[in-house]
């Protein structure tokens, strides 16, 4: 597929999940990039604006396989990524796959889990298979993970590892609608969900192509130093604690290629990495204790500032962008 063909059908996409979410065009991009570049999203924001909404009309504007799990206190492993049964015919355990077991997986309120159950979705985001009583499964491909949290309801919640939120490429936030999209919504939405009229726009060989057309998207080395260089900067400021990772500088390089196809170009601008820094580093870096000070527990708009502030004091690239 065509770089052409990998904008045309992003935009198909998001037209149709801007039918159910309106008036929040840059979450529904910056999500179908995440999907683009193979990666996983967290959505965090507070309740009732539409996180899992976004999650279930991105996936159902794709004609793939799409799970749900409605993660809670007593949710198991097995649960989530499946269990051997005993089949009283064969006289043996026969494996049942789990809801992982689908090119998308949206997975409702993940900080209500316990860390047991929340460890059981590490293997499957970063390695993307599953292993039960000796035996590795692979997983669908494409693999997403879409996980939406509450980032001010915590009670009865387990805050999500370092090592966990390391494995999700971005993490955006929905933010409340403006009043005339609110207004909107209450006489939309009087006697059914738009969600219900929601239909796939893209089929599955599709998606796959666009995929593939996104790893072929040119990094020039300047681009790749740009990179490297905002991720070392994280790691030796002085308000930060824990830096961003190799991982991180990884799938900010990724999630640049598919934010570069998405506008039609076959190759990474600057402006690609900047436009992805705060959704790919926010969620990795921890403040100190100093820095954080009053902010308490609400450390995002704090992070999220620090990163802003490295990515414009970083030198930008100036050497050759486009493939030679």
């Amino acid at each position: 597929m065509s770089i052409d063909g990998v904008g045309a059908g992003a935009a198909r996409i998001v037209q149709n999940v801007e039918t159910v979410i309106s008036g929040k065009r840059e979450a529904i991009t910056a999500a179908l990039t995440v999907v683009l570049a193979e990666g996983h999203l967290l959505i965090e924001d507070v309740p009732g604006v539409g996180k899992t909404m976004l999650a279930k009309a991105l996936a159902r504007s794709v004609d793939c396989s799409v799970s749900r799990i409605q993660f809670t206190p007593d949710l198991l492993p097995s649960d989530v990524t499946g269990v051997s049964v005993f089949d009283q015919a064969s006289r043996r355990f026969e494996f049942k796959p789990g809801p992982v077991f689908a090119n998308v997986v949206i997975g409702d309120e993940i900080n209500r889990a316990s860390p047991k159950t929340q460890s059981a979705l590490l293997e499957c985001m970063e390695e993307r298979q599953v292993t039960a009583d000796g035996r590795t499964y692979a997983l669908e491909h494409p693999f997403t993970v879409v996980a939406t949290q509450n980032p001010i309801e915590m009670e009865g919640t387990y805050p999500l590892p370092e090592a966990q939120r390391d494995r999700f490429m971005a993490r955006i936030s929905m933010g409340y609608p403006a009043a005339a999209d609110e207004l909107s919504m209450l006489s939309t939405r009087e006697t059914s969900s738009p969600l219900d009229r929601v239909q796939a726009v893209v089929d599955l060989a599709e998606f796959r192509d666009m995929i593939r057309a996104v790893h072929h998207v040119y990094t020039s080395p300047p681009v790749k130093e740009y990179a490297v260089d905002l991720a070392r900067a994280s790691r030796a400021d002085r308000q930060l604690r824990l830096g961003a990772s190799p991982r991180a500088t990884l799938q900010l390089v990724r999630a640049a290629k598919a934010h570069a196809a998405m506008h039609g170009r076959d190759f990474v601008l600057p402006d690609d990495i900047d436009a992805l820094a705060v959704p790919v580093f926010g969620h990795r870096l921890v403040p100190t204790s100093r820095a954080l000070g009053a902010h308490d527990r609400d450390s995002g708009p704090l992070v999220d500032a620090i990163v802003r502030r490295i990515v414009s004091d970083t030198p930008v690239p100036v050497g050759a962008i486009r493939r030679e």
